[in-house]
């Protein structure tokens, strides 16, 4: 959910594949350090929130006063929050300094794909699908003109956004349902529900265990305890119930490990 990506003046069409060799590296000693992280529309996902919140020891309802500013997705409605920028010439991420990223081991997951775009091609009703990946070139990155070399298996392997794909996998898949159902309108409660689950968890927690929330939706005993103490787990909780509940997607059998996979 990257919509810097969206330019296609930065995106070249070769599609890459898994083995595909590129050289690129990103440092401090590099002239174009940091320039990619001013001035960009990054929407967040929600790992995105619980990592980074976590990260800097907040709620994530003050992160979100803090950090965010909210969106409505074009063609889809639903609300989503985009990362504030600094108030300064280069409109600044405000995790950024000269010398990097402040929350680097916690960074969303847009920053983790940069450079490598990736995208899917799944017709409906057709299990398989075809994923491919894709250069991001900007005028200002240098990257490319280093030498170290990567496949694009290793370079994911390095940056990790595959971790991120599995825990927003069922909030990806309503994104999808929702644009695939064109201009169906979604009640005022549903976009409450949406938001909740999807960037508030410390709010979502109490809505599950201050309610009848439990009562009404019979969850295993094991579960339940595990949500009481993980973040991770009442927001992979969270997502699937949305899915299957609010915008009636068939469930899968839900992968409870997922967030150890």
């Amino acid at each position: 959910m990257a919509s810097r990506f969206q330019d296609k003046k930065v995106i070249f069409p070769e599609k890459l594949t898994r083995s595909s060799r590129f050289k690129f590296k990103c440092h401090p000693g590099i002239a174009c350090f940091t320039k990619c992280c001013s001035d960009i529309n990054l929407i967040l996902t929600p790992y995105d929130i619980l990592r980074m919140k976590r990260r800097l020891n907040i709620s994530s309802e003050e992160f979100l006063a803090k950090y965010t500013r909210p969106q409505t997705l074009e063609k889809i409605g639903l609300p989503v929050v985009t990362l504030k920028m600094q108030d300064d010439d280069k409109k600044s991420c405000p995790f950024v300094t000269p010398k990097g990223c402040t929350i680097y081991p916690d960074r969303p997951a847009t920053c983790r794909y940069y450079p490598i775009g990736f995208a899917t091609l799944k017709e409906e009703n057709v299990t398989t699908k075809d994923e491919f990946f894709f250069f991001v070139k900007e005028d200002h990155c240098l990257g490319f003109k280093e030498d170290q070399e990567w496949t694009v298996q290793s370079w994911r392997e390095d940056q990790e956004p595959e971790r991120y794909d599995r825990m927003n996998r069922d909030w990806t898949e309503i994104l999808i349902k929702k644009q695939s159902l064109g201009n169906v309108e979604t009640s005022e409660k549903s976009l409450q529900l949406f938001f909740m689950v999807s960037y508030d968890i410390d709010r979502f927690r109490r809505f599950v265990f201050e309610s009848p929330f439990l009562k009404q939706y019979q969850t295993p005993p094991d579960l339940v305890e595990e949500m009481r103490q993980d973040d991770e787990a009442l927001m992979l909780f969270g997502l699937h119930w949305l899915k299957t509940t609010l915008f009636s997607i068939a469930p899968a059998k839900q992968n409870r490990s997922r967030k150890n996979g």
